[in-house]
């Protein structure tokens, strides 16, 4: 969130170790200063400037507004339940709380619910543009007579929260939370009550149930075993037969479901209604064998009677698209995400989202030589000469811009093998980051403060409210980290924890602390754990809820906690990096791009969105109308950790269009920003469009160094190749016309074999970056030492360990396998066992004649098999399917790999198949014979088998059926002639 940039338009449960904070007290002229390491910060504001400021003496007490229930500790901003604690414009209750699937709005009577379906659109098609599922109250949960004065705050954990009311007679707490369809309610002093604005309109009234329907949605509130509700005038209500507790709960039906359906929904749903959750945690892992990050979600639940256990729980698209195991997802919830799927009975969900990789940069294969590298030449000249913080502001956005330009072209630099270029760029950015670590230098007035009543850092000067409403802090400060983990590359000695890398990773603790247990401030203060993404205001004081603008400067933020962890070691800090970059990455995907076209209304114009609201999204932005800066906001800066916008390169184009439509032409300002975003999808056009406009203006946080750089790198690199995942995190897979380049960075002290998961292997030097094209380039870790740093004696004992095992060691985490039938499953990849149904997975079409020779195959492994050979030969059924295309080939290639070390000891290349030009599946098996083999097969152990499939001719693409169940029947399998154990 900003209020105004003032930039000039004419052109954007893991501890970590932490050093300990107070060491030494410093004097300054209007502060005193702890000391963390080298560096230090202050304890008290400098005079004259401003800390959160709100109703009444908040700036000083935050804890004003919570119970004495309420955890210790540092209070928790920038949520969607914040205005409940940090008051600013609605000084008793709150703003609208968008919990989603409901909505809720606490009052003096209680605790206003509403569940909007139809959304309120506004503005136009091709300029500024908002739709908003507005909160309207349906009914008020309370005590009957309560008349409370204000609510507070009793309790939170990690996505719910527990309001409070007290007039001294009469209490009532409500604990309400994200993906919760039900209310969970503790009262004392009166009856429960339900509330109308009219006679409600009762369905179904028996025993401790009461069924009842507002504006068309249908609510079951139940009461204790043995009390029963009375229907009266405008009101519910319940003596509880003298006990404490009810809850009600939004049932998934419409007007059209049903009595029997509505009935049974109510009936399973009421198994759990008196179990009240009263926690929810979220933990993660990295496994990086099989780059993924796993994501347990747990609610802990408190029987009120009974035994009981587990409730009901609904997922955000971002969530149920990445679903682990085999859970059932039921009905379905309205929510301004799109729709939310709902999973009865459950205590915990996980989620396994594939981590695609990110770079220090992309690598230089189209600019190392000839006249595109005189070019860039010429443009790091421009960077390297002259103060690169000159023109920019001294506050913590615009440093940190300048911070991110500088860094950009130092890896620039290094990689083209220009020295002394890179070693000015570096020592710019040491000399400025050291200037804000050190709280007592010089007269510069920049500094950042620890105000420990609200257990915050705040940069000063600050910016954009990063003081008064704590806004925006992973925006500011994602530079900093980033710029340092540049830096710490080629500058151990600075990095280290007990020289300026703890105020690193001070900031990294106050915008997004991985540490639950850090009682200097709140876990992960900016993201949203449950939404997937991040929320920029402080305080959220809206009526449309909490707002994020710059998605991309979250993920930039993102992606510098996984590149400062790698840099200096800390597995802690890069595992939270990789959590919150692959969650939001799918967030940005539904919820601001929508680029599978299924969250956003369907009356709603636009393709994008500036902003996400609680309760829906603008194309719009807090500073401009313009469409460049509107779709631009959520692209920049333009880093290598910016190829998740590149993970759906069909949707580059779409949006590109709307920009062009809108705009009425393509882009006068931010051009360079765009066409970056367009060589995600697109990157001959990209270079075409900077090419023919040499004279454009560059972004403030951009240079004309590395817009190049990126724009002509990626119109040779091609598109970002999601079909392929390796077993480090700085890696990308990239591909152009049928070919892959595969890019790995290597920041340890020895070489490493990095193992992507189609099989390719690719061996990358100490400090290197390397591809599988002619370019390998040197490049950080302490391979040359700027001229005003002192060279590290050794690497520091946090050096990271090599991101794979030698080659002659299996990959460290494939479990054992104990079949030796094996099933196409998504991925792609071999399993076990078979999927939950059907799908198909395309193979692309040949476009020549590739048999024998594998060509943009599509590639299935699986690891982990120790074994023997049988006697037999290998058997597969791979059902085919070429629709009416005609003289299509699908061919397939077998390939074991006995240790798993990445060599292929047997490879049998099978005879392809023709398709015939009729819909409907045909069987492509080993009786095709072999064309070709290679080697003998031997026993296994922890061996690695492989599927290729392509199309050898014919220019369609084919499918090949996968996950299919044995009920479904067509399984495609692989059958291996190994006795397995």
């Amino acid at each position: 969130m900003r209020l105004a940039r003032g930039r000039p338009i004419a052109a954007g449960a893991i501890a970590v170790a932490v050093v300990a904070t107070v060491v030494t007290f410093l004097t300054l002229p209007n502060a005193e200063a702890a000391t963390l390491g080298s560096g230090s910060y202050a304890t008290t504001r400098p005079a004259g400037t401003s800390g959160p400021t709100g109703c009444g003496s908040l700036a000083t007490n935050p804890r004003q507004y919570v119970t004495a229930n309420a955890p210790a500790g540092p209070v928790p901003t920038n949520d969607w339940w914040s205005s409940l604690l940090f008051k600013r414009i609605n000084c008793a209750y709150s703003e609208p709380l968008n919990a989603h699937p409901m909505a809720f709005k606490p009052a003096a009577d209680g605790l206003g619910v509403g569940y909007t379906t139809e959304a309120a659109i506004s503005g136009t098609a091709t300029g500024v543009g908002e739709y908003h599922f507005p909160y309207t109250t349906e009914f008020t949960l309370g005590v009957a007579g309560l008349n409370a004065p204000n609510t507070l705050v009793d309790g939170w954990t990690d996505w719910t929260v527990t309001p409070s009311w007290s007039d001294g007679a009469r209490t009532l707490k409500a604990t309400i939370g994200h993906g919760l369809p039900f209310i969970y309610a503790r009262t004392t002093g009166g009856n429960a009550q339900l509330s109308f604005g009219g006679p409600p309109a009762v369905w179904s009234n028996s025993g401790n149930r009461v069924g009842f329907t507002v504006r068309g949605h249908d609510y079951m509130a139940y009461a204790p075993t043995g009390a029963t509700w009375t229907v009266s005038g405008n009101t519910i209500t319940s003596t509880l037969a003298g006990r404490d507790y009810f809850s009600v709960a939004l049932l998934p039906t419409t007007p059209s479901t049903p009595a029997a359906d509505r009935t049974a929904l109510a009936n399973n749903y009421g198994q759990y209604a008196h179990n009240h959750v009263t926690g929810s945690q979220v933990s993660w892992s990295y496994n990086q064998s099989t780059s993924t990050v796993n994501a347990t979600y747990t609610l802990t639940t408190t029987a009120r009677e009974g035994s009981g256990s587990g409730t009901v729980v609904s997922l955000y698209p971002h969530q149920w698209k990445n679903l682990s195991g085999s859970t059932t997802i039921a009905q379905t919830y309205v929510s301004p995400r799109g729709p939310m799927r709902t999973i009865v009975g459950t205590g915990a969900f996980t989620t396994a989202t594939k981590f695609q990789g990110v770079l220090p940069e992309v690598p230089a294969v189209a600019t190392s030589s000839g006249a595109d590298l005189t070019t860039l030449g010429g443009y790091l000249d421009q960077v390297a000469t002259g103060d690169p913080f000159a023109g920019f502001g001294n506050d913590t956005y615009w440093t940190g811009k300048a911070l991110g330009r500088a860094a950009r072209a130092a890896e620039i630099a290094d990689q083209l093998g220009r020295t002394a270029q890179r070693d000015t760029l570096l020592n710019a950015i040491r000399t400025r980051l050291t200037d804000w670590f050190t709280a007592g230098a010089g007269e510069t007035g920049r500094l950042f403060a620890y105000d420990q009543a609200w257990g915050t850092l705040i940069g000063y000067p600050a910016s954009y409210g990063s003081d008064q409403e704590l806004n925006d802090h992973h925006f500011h400060y994602g530079y900093y980290i980033a710029a340092a983990a540049t830096l710490a590359k080629f500058d151990r000695n600075w990095a280290a924890a007990n020289a300026y890398g703890g105020m690193v990773n001070l900031l990294i603790r106050d915008a997004n602390n991985p540490d639950r247990n850090d009682t200097m401030f709140p876990f992960l203060r900016d993201f949203d754990i449950y939404a997937g993404h991040d929320w920029a205001s402080g305080h959220g004081s809206f009526g449309a809820g909490n707002n994020q603008e710059s998605s991309s400067e979250g993920m930039n933020f993102a992606n510098a906690l996984i590149q400062w962890g790698i840099a200096t070691g800390n597995t802690a800090v890069r595992d939270a990096g990789l959590y919150i970059y692959t969650t939001q990455a799918q967030a940005i995907q539904e919820y601001w791009f929508d680029s599978a076209n299924q969250n956003f209304p369907a009356n709603f114009a636009h393709n994008t969105v500036g902003m996400v609201w609680g309760d829906g999204g603008a194309y719009a932005t807090w500073f401009s109308g313009e469409p460049e800066m509107i779709q631009g906001i959520n692209m920049l800066p333009i880093t290598g950790g910016s190829l998740y916008m590149g993970y759906r390169p069909a949707y580059n184009t779409v949006n590109w269009n709307e920009l062009v439509t809108n705009n009425g032409g393509p882009p006068t300002v931010w051009q360079d920003i765009l066409w970056s975003f367009q060589a995600l999808g697109n990157g001959d056009q990209a270079l075409a469009n900077l090419r023919a406009n040499p004279g454009y203006t560059p972004e403030e946080g951009e240079s004309r160094a590395h817009t190049f750089h990126w724009i002509r790198n990626l119109a040779a690199l091609g598109q970002v190749d999601t079909s392929v995942t390796a077993n480090t995190p700085l890696y990308a897979v990239f591909t152009k016309n049928g070919a892959r380049t595969y890019v790995a960075t290597n920041l340890s002290t020895s070489t490493v074999t990095v193992t992507f998961s189609d099989g390719r292997t690719l061996s990358v030097p100490a400090g290197k970056t390397a591809t599988t094209g002619a370019f390998t380039w040197v490049g950080g870790n302490g391979t040359s030492t700027p001229p005003s740093s002192q060279p590290p004696s050794s690497p520091p004992p946090s050096s990271p360990p090599p991101s794979s095992p030698p080659p002659s060691s299996p990959p460290p985490s494939n479990p054992p396998v104990g079949s030796n039938v094996l099933y196409l499953r998504s991925g792609p990849a071999l399993s076990t066992s078979a999927g939950a149904g059907a799908g198909t997975q395309t193979i692309s079409a040949a476009n020549g004649n590739w048999d024998g020779n594998p060509h943009n195959p599509v590639t299935y492994r699986l690891c982990g098999i120790t074994g023997t050979p049988n006697g037999g030969q290998t058997a597969f059924t791979f059902h085919i399917d070429a629709g009416t295309a005609v003289a299509q080939g699908v061919q397939a290639r077998v390939s074991y790999d006995f240790t798993g070390g990445g060599t292929y000891g047997r490879v049998e290349t099978y005879g392809y198949f023709a398709t015939d030009p009729v819909v409907g599946t045909e069987q492509y098996t080993q009786a095709a014979g072999l064309a070709s083999s290679t080697g003998s097969l031997a026993a296994m152990n922890r061996g690695c088998v492989r599927i290729e499939l392509w199309n050898a001719i014919g220019n369609a693409p084919t499918t090949v059926r996968i996950d299919a169940t044995a009920a479904n029947g067509r399984q495609s399998t692989l059958t291996i002639p190994y006795t397995v154990s």
